[in-house]
């Protein structure tokens, strides 16, 4: 069974960061600047977190991957303009 996951992350070192960004941009969607919507199997799930913790520093850099609640409403507001399928939008 697939869960939605936001991912977030802060990357403090330049190098680290490209290379946090280009293997997200393999997982998910990327909603804002270091911040993504990914729909995971739970083994889908641990092989992102491993990945991860070989790209980043622990002492230094920030990821938090936070489940999403089914049929969970997102407001948008802004330029906002890319939705995941499945993701109902209220203003």
């Amino acid at each position: 069974m697939k869960t939605s996951y936001l991912v977030c992350y802060d990357i403090s070192e330049e190098r680290r960061l490209n290379k946090v960004l280009r293997f997200m941009k393999t997982k998910g969607l990327h909603i804002q600047y270091s911040v993504f919507y990914c729909v995971l199997t739970w083994e889908e799930l641990l092989e992102l977190k491993d990945k991860l913790k070989k790209l980043i520093h622990p002492k230094y850099d920030d990821v938090r991957i936070y489940p999403l609640p089914k049929n969970s409403l997102v407001a948008v507001l802004g330029v906002g303009d890319r939705m995941p399928d499945g993701v109902e939008i209220f203003i």
